[in-house]
Protein backbone atom coordinates (compact mmCIF):
# COMPACT_ATOMS: atom_id res chain seq x y z
CA UNK A 1 0.00 0.00 0.00
CA UNK A 2 1.60 3.42 -0.75
CA UNK A 3 1.39 6.74 1.40
CA UNK A 4 -1.63 8.29 -0.77
CA UNK A 5 -3.85 5.26 0.63
CA UNK A 6 -2.64 5.51 4.43
CA UNK A 7 -3.57 9.50 3.53
CA UNK A 8 -6.67 8.42 1.96
CA UNK A 9 -7.89 6.04 5.35
CA UNK A 10 -7.13 8.57 8.00
CA UNK A 11 -9.24 11.31 6.31
CA UNK A 12 -11.98 9.12 5.75
CA UNK A 13 -11.36 8.14 9.20
CA UNK A 14 -10.99 11.91 10.85
CA UNK A 15 -14.47 12.86 8.20
CA UNK A 16 -16.59 10.42 9.66
CA UNK A 17 -17.33 10.22 5.93
CA UNK A 18 -16.59 8.27 3.17
CA UNK A 19 -17.57 11.11 0.46
CA UNK A 20 -16.17 14.24 2.41
CA UNK A 21 -12.38 11.98 3.11
CA UNK A 22 -12.71 10.55 -0.71
CA UNK A 23 -12.56 14.60 -1.85
CA UNK A 24 -9.86 15.23 0.24
CA UNK A 25 -7.92 13.21 -1.96
CA UNK A 26 -9.37 14.22 -5.20
CA UNK A 27 -11.60 10.64 -5.94
CA UNK A 28 -14.50 9.54 -6.08
CA UNK A 29 -16.60 7.93 -3.29
CA UNK A 30 -17.06 4.59 -5.14
CA UNK A 31 -12.73 4.52 -5.67
CA UNK A 32 -12.90 5.29 -1.65
CA UNK A 33 -15.07 2.67 -0.77
CA UNK A 34 -13.21 0.52 -3.00
CA UNK A 35 -10.12 0.97 -1.10
CA UNK A 36 -11.51 0.18 2.13
CA UNK A 37 -13.09 -2.84 0.67
CA UNK A 38 -10.08 -4.27 -0.14
CA UNK A 39 -8.12 -3.37 3.05
CA UNK A 40 -10.67 -5.17 4.63
CA UNK A 41 -10.62 -8.42 2.41
CA UNK A 42 -6.51 -8.33 2.74
CA UNK A 43 -6.67 -8.09 7.14
CA UNK A 44 -10.30 -10.45 6.66
CA UNK A 45 -11.93 -8.08 9.55
CA UNK A 46 -14.17 -5.10 9.22
CA UNK A 47 -12.54 -1.68 10.09
CA UNK A 48 -15.47 0.83 9.45
CA UNK A 49 -19.12 0.62 10.94
CA UNK A 50 -21.04 0.68 8.02
CA UNK A 51 -23.96 0.63 9.84
CA UNK A 52 -23.79 3.79 11.85
CA UNK A 53 -24.13 7.80 10.83
CA UNK A 54 -21.85 9.14 10.96
CA UNK A 55 -18.80 6.82 9.99
CA UNK A 56 -17.47 4.85 12.83
CA UNK A 57 -14.22 2.68 12.89
CA UNK A 58 -13.88 -0.54 14.71
CA UNK A 59 -11.67 -1.69 17.35
CA UNK A 60 -9.37 -3.18 14.33
CA UNK A 61 -9.83 0.26 12.08
CA UNK A 62 -8.83 2.50 15.19
CA UNK A 63 -5.05 0.07 15.44
CA UNK A 64 -5.05 0.40 11.36
CA UNK A 65 -5.89 4.78 11.68
CA UNK A 66 -2.76 4.72 14.67
CA UNK A 67 -0.56 2.61 12.10
CA UNK A 68 -1.36 5.31 9.56
CA UNK A 69 -0.50 7.96 11.50
CA UNK A 70 2.68 6.75 12.56
CA UNK A 71 3.77 5.95 8.94
CA UNK A 72 2.67 9.44 7.40
CA UNK A 73 4.61 11.14 10.36
CA UNK A 74 7.37 9.34 9.71
CA UNK A 75 7.18 10.03 5.89
CA UNK A 76 7.11 13.76 6.88
CA UNK A 77 10.31 13.68 9.09
CA UNK A 78 12.25 11.90 5.79
CA UNK A 79 10.61 14.48 3.32
CA UNK A 80 12.22 17.08 6.17
CA UNK A 81 15.30 15.69 6.29
CA UNK A 82 15.95 15.32 2.57
CA UNK A 83 14.49 18.97 1.80
CA UNK A 84 17.06 20.17 4.43
CA UNK A 85 19.80 18.40 2.35
CA UNK A 86 18.55 19.84 -0.54
CA UNK A 87 18.84 22.98 0.69
CA UNK A 88 15.59 24.65 -0.97
CA UNK A 89 12.34 25.21 0.23
CA UNK A 90 10.16 23.78 -2.01
CA UNK A 91 6.39 21.73 -1.31
CA UNK A 92 3.02 23.22 0.54
CA UNK A 93 2.20 24.34 3.04
CA UNK A 94 -1.94 24.20 4.10
CA UNK A 95 -3.30 27.05 6.04
CA UNK A 96 -6.47 27.30 7.65
CA UNK A 97 -7.65 31.10 8.88
CA UNK A 98 -10.61 33.01 10.10
CA UNK A 99 -12.08 35.15 7.67
CA UNK A 100 -11.31 38.17 9.44
CA UNK A 101 -7.06 37.38 9.21
CA UNK A 102 -8.08 39.05 5.58
CA UNK A 103 -7.82 38.68 2.19
CA UNK A 104 -5.67 41.29 1.23
CA UNK A 105 -3.37 40.75 4.17
CA UNK A 106 -2.98 36.97 3.10
CA UNK A 107 -2.43 38.58 -0.42
CA UNK A 108 0.53 40.09 0.74
CA UNK A 109 1.97 37.52 2.53
CA UNK A 110 1.65 35.39 -0.60
CA UNK A 111 3.50 37.67 -2.69
CA UNK A 112 6.15 37.54 -0.23
CA UNK A 113 5.92 33.91 0.32
CA UNK A 114 6.51 33.08 -3.65
CA UNK A 115 9.23 35.81 -3.96
CA UNK A 116 11.80 34.11 -1.38
CA UNK A 117 10.43 30.40 -1.78
CA UNK A 118 9.53 29.89 -5.77
CA UNK A 119 9.55 26.58 -5.93
CA UNK A 120 7.34 26.33 -2.65
CA UNK A 121 3.25 26.23 -3.11
CA UNK A 122 0.88 28.25 -0.45
CA UNK A 123 -2.89 27.10 -0.35
CA UNK A 124 -4.74 28.61 2.21
CA UNK A 125 -8.78 28.24 3.49
CA UNK A 126 -11.17 30.41 4.96
CA UNK A 127 -13.20 28.75 8.04
CA UNK A 128 -15.17 29.40 10.70
CA UNK A 129 -13.15 28.98 13.68
CA UNK A 130 -14.41 25.37 14.60
CA UNK A 131 -13.50 24.10 11.30
CA UNK A 132 -9.89 26.04 11.59
CA UNK A 133 -9.28 24.18 14.93
CA UNK A 134 -10.67 20.52 12.59
CA UNK A 135 -8.64 21.07 10.02
CA UNK A 136 -5.21 21.10 12.03
CA UNK A 137 -6.66 18.00 13.93
CA UNK A 138 -7.26 16.11 11.00
CA UNK A 139 -3.78 17.32 9.16
CA UNK A 140 -6.29 18.68 6.77
CA UNK A 141 -3.73 22.00 7.39
CA UNK A 142 -0.61 22.57 8.40
CA UNK A 143 -1.12 26.00 10.11
CA UNK A 144 -4.40 27.48 11.38
CA UNK A 145 -4.62 31.48 12.31
CA UNK A 146 -7.34 32.01 15.11
CA UNK A 147 -8.42 34.41 16.74
CA UNK A 148 -8.84 33.96 20.89
CA UNK A 149 -6.88 30.43 20.18
CA UNK A 150 -7.13 27.90 22.85
CA UNK A 151 -4.97 25.35 23.37
CA UNK A 152 -5.68 21.35 23.69
CA UNK A 153 -4.81 17.79 24.18
CA UNK A 154 -3.16 18.05 20.26
CA UNK A 155 -2.86 21.73 19.54
CA UNK A 156 -0.43 23.64 20.07
CA UNK A 157 -0.77 27.44 20.36
CA UNK A 158 1.78 30.07 19.03
CA UNK A 159 1.15 34.09 19.81
CA UNK A 160 0.88 36.20 17.15
CA UNK A 161 -0.35 39.47 17.97
CA UNK A 162 -3.00 41.62 19.38
CA UNK A 163 -5.38 43.85 17.71
CA UNK A 164 -7.21 46.76 19.16
CA UNK A 165 -10.72 46.51 19.15
CA UNK A 166 -13.00 49.90 18.31
CA UNK A 167 -16.68 50.92 18.04
CA UNK A 168 -17.66 51.57 14.87
CA UNK A 169 -20.70 53.73 13.57
CA UNK A 170 -22.48 55.23 10.68
CA UNK A 171 -21.22 59.13 10.24
CA UNK A 172 -25.27 59.77 11.17
CA UNK A 173 -24.80 57.86 14.78
CA UNK A 174 -24.74 59.67 17.77
CA UNK A 175 -21.63 58.56 18.69
CA UNK A 176 -20.17 59.91 15.19
CA UNK A 177 -18.90 62.90 16.80
CA UNK A 178 -17.06 61.43 20.14
CA UNK A 179 -13.32 61.54 19.87
CA UNK A 180 -13.19 57.77 22.39
CA UNK A 181 -15.92 56.30 24.11
CA UNK A 182 -15.71 54.70 27.27
CA UNK A 183 -17.71 51.30 27.80
CA UNK A 184 -20.29 53.08 29.79
CA UNK A 185 -21.46 55.76 27.18
CA UNK A 186 -22.08 52.76 25.27
CA UNK A 187 -25.28 51.92 27.30
CA UNK A 188 -28.84 51.39 26.08
CA UNK A 189 -27.94 51.65 22.16
CA UNK A 190 -28.66 49.36 19.45
CA UNK A 191 -26.17 46.65 19.11
CA UNK A 192 -24.84 44.56 16.13
CA UNK A 193 -23.41 41.33 17.20
CA UNK A 194 -21.58 38.05 16.01
CA UNK A 195 -23.22 35.26 16.54
CA UNK A 196 -23.24 33.83 20.03
CA UNK A 197 -20.90 30.47 19.65
CA UNK A 198 -17.96 32.56 18.67
CA UNK A 199 -15.60 33.23 20.38
CA UNK A 200 -15.02 37.15 20.01
CA UNK A 201 -18.68 37.30 20.43
CA UNK A 202 -18.14 35.86 24.11
CA UNK A 203 -15.24 37.87 25.07
CA UNK A 204 -17.31 41.27 23.35
CA UNK A 205 -20.22 40.18 25.83
CA UNK A 206 -17.69 39.46 28.80
CA UNK A 207 -16.30 43.23 28.46
CA UNK A 208 -19.77 44.90 28.64
CA UNK A 209 -21.01 42.73 31.31
CA UNK A 210 -17.46 43.49 33.21
CA UNK A 211 -18.52 47.47 33.08
CA UNK A 212 -22.14 46.66 33.77
CA UNK A 213 -23.02 48.07 30.28
CA UNK A 214 -26.69 46.53 28.61
CA UNK A 215 -27.28 47.23 24.87
CA UNK A 216 -30.05 46.45 22.69
CA UNK A 217 -29.04 43.51 20.86
CA UNK A 218 -30.61 43.86 17.36
CA UNK A 219 -28.89 41.61 14.82
CA UNK A 220 -26.10 38.87 15.41
CA UNK A 221 -23.94 38.13 12.25
CA UNK A 222 -21.23 35.03 11.31
CA UNK A 223 -18.99 37.62 9.90
CA UNK A 224 -17.26 40.76 10.01
CA UNK A 225 -18.39 41.84 6.55
CA UNK A 226 -22.03 41.76 7.08
CA UNK A 227 -21.81 43.19 10.29
CA UNK A 228 -20.25 46.44 8.40
CA UNK A 229 -22.61 46.82 6.02
CA UNK A 230 -25.67 46.64 8.55
CA UNK A 231 -23.86 49.25 10.88
CA UNK A 232 -23.21 51.53 7.74
CA UNK A 233 -26.96 51.33 7.13
CA UNK A 234 -28.29 52.62 10.69
CA UNK A 235 -28.63 49.41 12.54
CA UNK A 236 -26.42 50.34 15.20
CA UNK A 237 -23.05 49.89 16.52
CA UNK A 238 -20.61 47.27 16.56
CA UNK A 239 -17.15 46.39 18.08
CA UNK A 240 -14.64 45.68 15.55
CA UNK A 241 -10.88 45.22 15.17
CA UNK A 242 -9.99 48.59 14.04
CA UNK A 243 -8.35 47.33 10.87
CA UNK A 244 -11.08 45.75 9.79
CA UNK A 245 -12.87 49.23 8.83
CA UNK A 246 -10.37 50.95 7.39
CA UNK A 247 -11.69 51.05 3.84
CA UNK A 248 -14.94 51.87 4.94
CA UNK A 249 -13.50 54.75 6.87
CA UNK A 250 -11.64 56.05 3.83
CA UNK A 251 -14.80 55.72 1.62
CA UNK A 252 -16.37 58.14 4.40
CA UNK A 253 -19.42 55.67 5.63
CA UNK A 254 -18.21 53.83 8.98
CA UNK A 255 -16.46 55.67 11.95
CA UNK A 256 -13.93 54.11 14.16
CA UNK A 257 -14.46 55.11 17.64
CA UNK A 258 -11.33 54.32 20.24
CA UNK A 259 -12.72 52.92 23.49
CA UNK A 260 -11.21 54.53 26.34
CA UNK A 261 -8.69 52.77 28.85
CA UNK A 262 -9.44 49.87 29.48
CA UNK A 263 -9.57 48.94 26.30
CA UNK A 264 -10.17 45.64 24.41
CA UNK A 265 -7.88 43.51 22.48
CA UNK A 266 -8.75 40.51 20.11
CA UNK A 267 -5.68 37.88 20.75
CA UNK A 268 -4.67 36.57 17.20
CA UNK A 269 -2.80 32.88 17.22
CA UNK A 270 -1.05 30.68 14.98
CA UNK A 271 -2.12 26.89 15.56
CA UNK A 272 -0.36 23.48 14.88
CA UNK A 273 -0.79 19.86 15.82
CA UNK A 274 1.10 18.51 18.35
CA UNK A 275 3.96 16.90 17.28
CA UNK A 276 3.66 17.24 13.85
CA UNK A 277 7.35 17.61 12.11
CA UNK A 278 6.60 20.92 9.62
CA UNK A 279 7.63 20.62 6.36
CA UNK A 280 10.17 23.09 5.36
CA UNK A 281 7.52 25.79 3.77
CA UNK A 282 5.62 25.66 6.70
CA UNK A 283 8.60 26.47 8.59
CA UNK A 284 9.36 29.11 6.38
CA UNK A 285 5.49 30.48 6.31
CA UNK A 286 5.38 29.88 9.85
CA UNK A 287 8.88 32.61 10.26
CA UNK A 288 6.91 35.08 7.75
CA UNK A 289 4.14 35.19 9.89
CA UNK A 290 6.08 36.00 12.87
CA UNK A 291 8.48 38.78 10.86
CA UNK A 292 5.07 40.43 9.91
CA UNK A 293 3.92 43.62 12.09
CA UNK A 294 0.32 43.70 13.07
CA UNK A 295 -0.74 46.14 9.86
CA UNK A 296 -1.67 49.47 10.75
CA UNK A 297 -5.38 50.90 10.58
CA UNK A 298 -5.54 53.68 8.71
Amino acid sequence: MGFEHLKLFRDIAHARSMSRGASMNGISQSAASQHVQELERQFDIRLLDRTRRPLTLTPAGEIYLRFCREALRRREEFDAEIAQIKGRVDGQVRVASIYSVGLSEMSQLEAEFTRRHPDAELKVDYLRPEKVYKAVVTDAADLGLISYPERGKDIKVIPWRQERMVVAVAPTHPLAGSAALSPEELDGYDFVGFDEDLPISREVGRYLREHSVQVNGVMHFDNIQTMKEAVALGSGFCILPERMISLEREQGRLKAIPLKSPGLFRPLGIIHRKKKNLNRAAQSFLQLLREQPAPEAS
